[in-house]
C-alpha cells in the first residue's frame, strides 16, 4: 500500500468516526473504542494487492446503504439465476416435443410445473424486495446523515432547531443560511444526474472546509443546504456567507473532461425571541428567494 493510500485511509477512518459521533446524541467513549477496534480489524484484513488507489482504500469503510445495495444485488443475482434455470427447463421441454407426436397431457403437465416454479420465485423475489424496502425506510427514518454528501440531513436540522427554539434565551447569536445551487436543473439536464450528485458533494466539501467545528451543515433537500452559524455577529455572518459564494464560483468542478462552473444563492436570517423552526426557516427561505429574484450568486438578509 502506497503512502498516499495510507493517508487517505486514515482520513476516511477519521471522518467516518466523526460522523458517527455527530449522529449519536449520546456518544460514549466505549462506542469510540469499539469503532476503532473494528477499524483495526478492517485495516488488518485488507489485501495490499487490492488497494491500488485512494478509492479502493475508501471503499473499506462503506455505510449502511452500501450493505443494502449489496444485499439487493445478491438477491437479484439469485432470482435471475432461478429464472435462467426455468428458461433452460422450458427449452428442454420444447426440444422434447420436436419431431415427435405431441402428448398434450405430458406437455400441459410440464408447463404447469414451470409456471408453478416461476410463481414461487416471483413470490420469493417480492418478499425480499419488501424486506429490503422496509430496511431502507427504517434507515432513512432513523439516520441523521445524508448518505450522498455525508452532512446532516433535514431530520437532524429540525431536531437541532427544536432544541434551539425551546431555549428562549440562548446566550449567543445564531444565524441561519439557506443555500441553493443556481441553475441546478440545467446542469442536470446538460451533464446528467451523476454530475449533479458530484456538485452536491463538491458544495458540501467546500462548506466543511470553510466553516468552524461549532457550525452545523445540513442538506435541506434537493440542491438546498442549511448552515447554522453559532456565535457570530451580523457582519461576520454575512462575510462568511459571501466567502462561501466566492469559493464556490472560483472553484470549477471537472467532470468527464469538462469544467462545470457552479454558483449559488444564499438567504440569511438570525434567531430571535419566540422563533420556531418554521418561522426561522421561513425567513431564511424568504431571503433566499430575494437572492434568486435579484440575480442569483448573492447574499440577501431578512432579519425580522
Amino acid at each position: 500500500m502506497q503512502k498516499n493510500d495510507l493517508k487517505a485511509l486514515i482520513e476516511e477512518i477519521y471522518e467516518n468516526l466523526l460522523e458517527r459521533i455527530d449522529a449519536d446524541e449520546n456518544a460514549t467513549k466505549g462506542q469510540v473504542v469499539n469503532y476503532l477496534k473494528d477499524a483495526i480489524d478492517i485495516v488488518s484484513n485488507i489485501n495490499d494487492k487490492d488497494i491500488d488507489s485512494i478509492e479502493h482504500a475508501k471503499a473499506a469503510f462503506g455505510n449502511s446503504y452500501k450493505e443494502l445495495v449489496s444485499q439487493s444485488l445478491s438477491s437479484y443475482k439469485n432470482t435471475n439465476q432461478k429464472f435462467g434455470e426455468l428458461t433452460q427447463l422450458n427449452e428442454q421441454t420444447l426440444q422434447k416435443c420436436n419431431n415427435k407426436q405431441i402428448d398434450l397431457e405430458t406437455l400441459t403437465s410440464k408447463f404447469s410445473e414451470i409456471q408453478t416454479h416461476m410463481t414461487d420465485e416471483v413470490k420469493k423475489a417480492n418478499q425480499i424486495i419488501s424486506e429490503l424496502s422496509e430496511k431502507v425506510r427504517t434507515l432513512e427514518e432513523t439516520t441523521n446523515l445524508d448518505p450522498l454528501t455525508k452532512v446532516f440531513n433535514r431530520r437532524a436540522l429540525i431536531s437541532y432547531l427544536n432544541g434551539v427554539c425551546s431555549n428562549k434565551n440562548i446566550p449567543y447569536t445564531l444565524h441561519v443560511l439557506m443555500l441553493d445551487i443556481d441553475n441546478f436543473k440545467i446542469i442536470n439536464d446538460t451533464y446528467g444526474h451523476i454530475a449533479g450528485d458530484k456538485i452536491l458533494i463538491f458544495i458540501s466539501n467546500i462548506l466543511r472546509k470553510t466553516l468552524r467545528d461549532g457550525d452545523k451543515i445540513f442538506r435541506f433537500g434537493g440542491e438546498e443546504f442549511t448552515v447554522i452559524l453559532n456565535r457570530n455577529n451580523d457582519e461576520d455572518s454575512e462575510a462568511i456567507a459571501n466567502r462561501i459564494l466566492k469559493l464556490i464560483c472560483s472553484n470549477k468542478l471537472v467532470y468527464m473532461g469538462e469544467n462545470i462552473s457552479v454558483t449559488a444563492s444564499i438567504g440569511m436570517t438570525k434567531f430571535i425571541e419566540n422563533d420556531t423552526p418554521d418561522t426561522l426557516l421561513s425567513r431564511a427561505d424568504k431571503a433566499l428567494y430575494a437572492s434568486k429574484h435579484n440575480g442569483k450568486n448573492m447574499v440577501s438578509k431578512v432579519i425580522k
